[in-house]
């Protein structure tokens, strides 16, 4: 059986036009199903949408409504611990994770007997220059830094067997970070490239600001670079004023006048924004480690229709 991670955010438009297409290309498979919906706090009529689903298709389509909003990484969570398949697979409503890939995941994994098969985007047509431009750095950056390395343009849409998601459930941290956890837990794994593809209707509730944060929070998650670029940089600074502090005292013992109140104070200043940018950066690792020792849960369930 196939189980199949659905996370939707005001996605009214899109989950009945997913359900039918998901449908058609495992009917043509033969294959067992089951479509879980998760409901991440929308605001619109996409609740409303999926009891229909849920009332017109029982036994195969399950929705789990969250109690607010609690973003993607909970809805995947939420989704994994609910699924029962041998196989299972996390797709986005918009059907811009190509449900006609399906089958090419499962002849690629039984040919090379892989554990995980997974698709990347090969192309970024369509999509805001700027939103590509960042999106290219992040991979650069992250891929440089940390200790997983994240495949530019890997998509969460991926095919995993029951061993994969067992181990992404065993992780117990707050914080989570789909895109690097699928990594760190290893296994065989290969991809499948496929040109970028437009929503199928609707608008995408991902800004760039909160595309922003999510790229900073898995440097934060995998990497300890951050930390280590304030500790250098404070200790290059330090090394700075000490000479410029060498050479006052020898300007002003060779009886010279100075006049440095200028660059005193642009010293001050400069020595003051690297402080708050460490600061800073500390601070976010400690936001993160207190909402480790908090242990809240990722998300909290108003209903589960099963």
């Amino acid at each position: 059986m196939l189980s199949i991670v659905v996370p939707c955010y005001n996605e009214q438009e899109t989950v009945e036009i997913f359900y039918d297409a998901v449908t058609k290309v495992l009917d043509e498979m033969g294959m067992e199903r089951e479509i879980i919906y998760v409901n991440d706090g929308s605001r619109d009529a996409t609740m409303e949408k999926l009891v229909s689903l849920y009332e017109a298709h029982p036994g195969i389509v399950k929705v789990i409504d969250f109690s607010r909003n609690f973003g993607k990484e909970g809805a995947f969570l939420a989704g994994l611990r609910a699924c029962k398949g041998e196989y299972i697979t996390v797709m986005d409503a918009d059907l811009q994770d190509p449900p006609e890939y399906l089958p090419k995941m499962f002849a690629l994994m039984e040919e090379k007997d892989l554990d995980v098969v997974g698709t990347r985007r090969v192309s970024r047509e369509g999509e805001p220059k700027l939103r590509s431009f960042f999106a290219r750095a992040f991979y650069r950056i992250v891929n440089h830094f940390t200790e997983v390395e994240i495949v530019d343009g890997a998509r969460d849409y991926r095919l995993m067997k029951r061993p994969v998601v067992d181990a992404i459930l065993s992780m117990k941290e707050y914080n989570r970070f789909a895109k690097g956890m699928f990594v760190w837990v290893g296994f065989k794994c290969e991809y499948l490239e496929y040109q970028n593809v437009e929503r199928v209707a609707g608008e995408t509730s991902w800004s760039f600001w909160k595309l922003f944060r999510y790229a900073i929070d898995g440097i934060i998650e995998y990497a300890n670079a951050p930390l280590t670029f304030a500790a250098w940089g404070g200790g290059f600074m330090t090394a700075i004023m000490l000479v410029e502090l060498l050479v006052l005292m020898v300007l002003s013992l060779t009886g010279r006048s100075l006049s440095s109140t200028t660059l005193i104070i642009s010293c001050v200043l400069f020595m003051g924004s690297i402080l708050l940018l460490a600061l800073g950066i500390i601070g976010e690792y400690l936001a993160k480690t207190y909402d480790e020792v908090r242990a809240r849960p990722q998300y909290i369930v108003r209903k589960y229709y099963e």
